[in-house]
């Protein structure tokens, strides 16, 4: 479970959003293989305190529901194989569900993990399709972690690369840098002055943060972060993804929390 707030900026725009997910893994066989079942659920919540050329009410609150679908293979004794399937519901569900709420994204990448090792690593590398990019191809997915040390570890990839600092088994400090952001349907089209028509709406950001971890015990612990947003965008697009009017590009104060428990 997560809560995100980025207060209001220069633009006059504040973002909230409240998180929660889970995933379920269900062994199939001896050797290893699982089936993955889950969903997660996020709602944002928006202000506008500034003009704009538009009636506002259609970008106060947005909902996205993704359904996850995994198959965990165990390729042989060092690689496993993971595939997944997301539908995905992202709209502001103002006249219950339509047709063009729905997305799809789908991924498949080979994992490689020693976590016994005296130095324990792992490795990501796959592609991942997301129909709500606006990019008609497949994108790199890559994670390369590695404790290389009792008190350091760090993470290199897409779309979050950190360092890690484990000052106890209890207590952490990472510096991360991450994308963040979502692309949503508008239900009722806004239409602007000079014409134009939005019918999507897409937040992204490349954020920067300083964080901390706190773990209860081996499975469950809680996060923080804050740090600011380096570069943040948001826009209303047309059907085909095409910009049409950009709302928001002031960075800002980017703080998020939460809570997790790992079983798998």
């Amino acid at each position: 479970m997560e809560y995100l707030n980025i207060p209001e900026n220069e633009s006059g725009i504040k973002t909230q959003r409240y998180k929660a997910l889970v995933n379920l893994p269900i062994k199939l066989n001896d050797k290893k293989d699982y089936l993955v079942v889950g969903t997660e659920y996020n709602r944002f919540d928006m202000g506008y305190s500034g003009n704009l050329p538009f009636d506002k009410k259609e970008m106060i609150r947005f909902h996205v529901i993704d359904f996850n679908i995994g198959y965990i293979k165990k390729w042989n004794d060092n690689w496993n194989l993971v595939t997944i399937l997301t539908p995905r519901l992202a709209s502001n569900l103002l006249d219950g569900v339509t047709r063009d709420d729905f997305f799809m994204n789908t991924s498949a990448v080979f994992w490689k993990e020693k976590s016994k090792a005296d130095k324990p690593f792992r490795l990501v590398l796959g592609l991942t399709y997301n129909s709500t990019t606006g990019i008609p191809v497949p994108l790199p997915l890559i994670h390369y972690y590695r404790r290389f040390s009792p008190d350091w570890s760090f993470v290199i990839g897409v779309p979050k690369s950190n360092l890690k600092y484990h000052i106890n088994k209890k207590h952490s400090l990472e510096l991360a840098l991450f994308l963040d952001g979502y692309f949503m349907n508008l239900q009722n089209n806004i239409e602007l002055n000079n014409g134009l028509i939005a019918s999507r709406i897409s937040f992204s950001s490349l954020v920067g943060t300083l964080g901390y971890q706190y773990n209860f015990s081996k499975t469950v612990s809680f996060f923080a972060l804050a740090g600011s947003t380096l570069v943040q965008e948001g826009k209303l697009r047309n059907r085909e993804r095409g910009e049409v009017y950009l709302f928001n590009n002031d960075s800002n104060f980017y703080i998020r929390t939460g809570f997790k428990i790992g079983i798998f």
